[in-house]
C-alpha cells in the first residue's frame, strides 16, 4: 500500500531516537507520553532518509506545486534535502529559503535561491504556534507567488488554545493543505502492531482522548 511509508517513518524515528516515549512536558504545560525532536536529524544519512519520506508524502498527496520554500532556520537544510529527494524520484523542482535579516549588500534581499514564483510549498519540521507558516506565507505573497501548502514531519493532532489543532488552524485560516509524513493516528496504529512498543499505547490513547482532535474537525 502507498501509505506503508507512514509506518516505516514511525519505525525510522523510533530507531533514531527522534521519537521517544515516557513523560515529557510540552510548551503548553501538558504531560505528553511521547516526544518528537526533529532537531536530532543531525547526520547525513538521517537527513537523507527524512527527505525521502517527505518526498513520498508530497508525491502521495497529489498537491500541485512549482517550487519549495524553507523557513529559516530549520527549514533551510530540510528544503534543500527534500529538493534532492524529489529529484531522485524524477521531479526536479526549484527551492529557496529566507534569511532572518534582510541583506543589504552583495546579492541582497530576504531570500536565497530561486526567485519565488508560481505555486510554492513550504517545508517545515512541525507546526506548533504557526508563526513560521505565517512568516513564510507573508514572504511568498510579497514576492507575488502563491503559497499552496505546508509539509511537516509529524502532526500531533493535538488541540491548541481552542478546539482545533495548530495544523487545522493553518488549513482553515490560509485555506491550503498541511501534508504530514505521519500523524498521531499513524503512531497509534503502529503501536498496536509493534509488540515491543505496545506498552505505550494506553498512555498515548489516554492523552489523545484528553487533548486530541479528529482528522476531519
Amino acid at each position: 500500500m502507498l501509505d506503508n511509508f507512514r509506518h516505516e517513518f514511525i519505525r525510522f524515528v523510533v530507531a533514531k531516537k527522534v521519537l521517544n516515549f515516557g513523560e515529557f512536558k510540552t510548551k503548553a504545560g501538558r504531560l505528553s507520553p511521547y516526544f518528537f525532536d526533529a532537531g536530532l536529524f543531525f547526520d547525513g544519512q538521517s537527513l537523507k532518509q527524512l527527505a525521502q519520506f517527505y518526498a513520498k508524502a508530497l508525491l502521495a498527496s497529489g498537491v500541485e506545486f512549482d517550487m519549495l520554500f524553507g523557513p529559516a532556520y530549520k527549514g533551510i537544510p530540510l528544503v534543500a534535502a527534500v529538493a534532492i529527494a524529489l529529484a531522485d524520484e524524477g521531479r526536479n523542482v526549484r527551492y529557496s529559503f529566507n534569511r532572518k535579516e534582510e541583506k543589504d549588500h552583495g546579492e541582497g534581499g530576504l531570500t536565497v535561491g530561486a526567485p519565488l514564483a508560481g505555486r510554492v510549498l513550504i517545508i517545515d519540521d512541525v507546526i506548533s504556534a504557526g508563526t513560521s507558516v505565517r512568516q513564510s506565507v507573508d514572504i511568498i505573497k510579497a514576492a507575488g507567488a502563491v503559497p499552496c501548502g505546508v509539509a511537516i514531519a509529524l502532526d500531533r493532532m493535538e488541540r491548541g488554545t481552542g478546539e482545533l489543532s495548530a495544523v487545522q488552524e493553518v488549513e482553515r485560516y490560509y485555506r491550503m493543505p498541511v501534508i504530514s509524513i505521519a500523524r498521531l493516528d499513524d503512531l497509534v496504529s503502529f503501536l498496536r502492531l509493534d509488540g515491543k512498543l505496545a506498552a505505550n499505547l494506553t498512555a498515548v490513547n489516554k492523552y489523545r482522548e484528553q487533548y486530541g482532535v479528529t482528522a476531519d474537525a
